[in-house]
């Protein structure tokens, strides 16, 4: 049976874009196409498509305000399209925030013709959400503002581990998929005085992870910077890895450093985890800890298991907290995993820790 697709954009030159795109592919079969999101939330209560590519900014109303509408009536999965603004990238992690899947950057060449790696992209990343369970339908998705002016993390069964950070030098949070939206319910929770510093590798790409970290900072109470090479990392401090680039971390004289690189041609992720994780079991070993949240593949895995090696703490989101348990289920597999918790006793033990 084939995937059904409602196509969302207010240009009709890149609705034909995505319409050839599908065309293409047998998997998938093209239901309809909406203009505005107001189109868009009566279309899907028609039409009840599988998945949903939606445009960030469109007249009448825009890609956030139609996710919150659509996913008042429907458990759908939608995918956002964004440009590779800084405006585009703000608007973007709203909707992610107000319950879209995952999102995907427009990269298209001028005239007719479209970035082979962008259809590439959209065909394998609409497969993959397509597979996820349906998203657990909750009336209206919270926003992150909401979720910081709430103050409170929902009780939970498994109380998990009691790690306090008070011997550690670092913390290192690993996510993909359904880490930005995650994530802003994580960092805002984290006190100003937690006593190490953190350095967060989300898959994104360049241009997304900046207006990530300003973003980030505007709703906590730790600081929170977009890591620049050389920069020290200091306790009550959250670094966020750029895009497109490999982030690592070094032990110069006791003080920590991140080191920012260009990524080599044969590296598909970019941060990648591994690679990060790697250098922080070299250079912090047995004062670490990593925290590996959801996300596609099994991109932290091999890193896990050297800071593993080297004495760190390694904690997994579980699977019902996670919208892909990828990465977190890779880390479970291998026995590497000291924690196995959900994503609000994480926030609970996060906020919990102060210098």
């Amino acid at each position: 049976m084939s995937i059904r697709v409602l196509v969302v954009d207010d240009s009709s030159f890149f609705r034909r874009i995505i319409r050839n795109i599908l065309a293409k592919d047998d998997a998938f079969e093209l239901v309809g196409e909406a203009k505005n999101g107001v189109e868009a939330v009566e279309m899907v209560s028609r039409l009840k498509p599988d998945l949903v590519t939606m445009d960030v900014e469109m007249p009448v109303m825009g890609g956030i305000a139609a996710v919150g509408a659509i996913l008042e009536q429907l458990p759908v999965k939608i995918l956002m399209l964004s440009s590779l603004t800084q405006k585009g990238a703000h608007f973007t992690l709203d909707a992610l925030a107000a319950g879209a899947v995952d999102f995907l950057p427009k990269e298209i060449r001028g005239g007719e013709g479209v970035c082979d790696s962008f259809a590439q992209s959209l065909l394998a990343k609409l497969r993959q959400i397509h597979h996820l369970s349906v998203p657990q339908f909750k009336g209206r998705a919270s926003t992150a503002k909401e979720d910081v002016r709430a103050g409170a993390v929902r009780t939970n069964s498994h109380r998990g581990s009691q790690h306090s950070f008070e011997n550690d030098q670092l913390l290192m949070i690993g996510a993909s998929t359904g880490g930005p939206a995650a994530l802003q319910k994580v960092v805002p929770r984290i006190r100003a005085q937690f006593p190490i510093p953190v350095v967060i590798v989300q898959h994104m790409p360049a241009g997304f992870t900046s207006a990530f970290a300003r973003r980030l900072g505007e709703h906590s109470a730790v600081g929170v910077c977009h890591a620049e090479d050389g920069m020290k990392l200091v306790a009550g401090h959250v670094y966020i890895a750029p895009g497109g680039m490999q982030l690592s971390v070094e032990n110069e004289n006791g003080q920590l450093l991140a080191r920012i690189k260009e990524p080599n041609a044969e590296q598909i992720y970019r941060p990648c985890i591994d690679i990060a994780l790697a250098s922080v079991a070299r250079s912090v070993g047995d004062g670490a800890c990593a925290i590996i949240m959801t996300g596609m593949g099994a991109d932290g895995r091999e890193g896990a298991r050297a800071l593993k090696k080297a004495g760190g703490t390694i904690w997994a989101q579980d699977e019902a907290s996670s919208v892909i348990y990828g990465m977190p289920m890779a880390i479970a597999k291998a026995g590497l995993a000291d924690e196995i918790l959900s994503l609000d006793r994480i926030i609970q033990l996060l906020s919990k820790a102060r210098g």
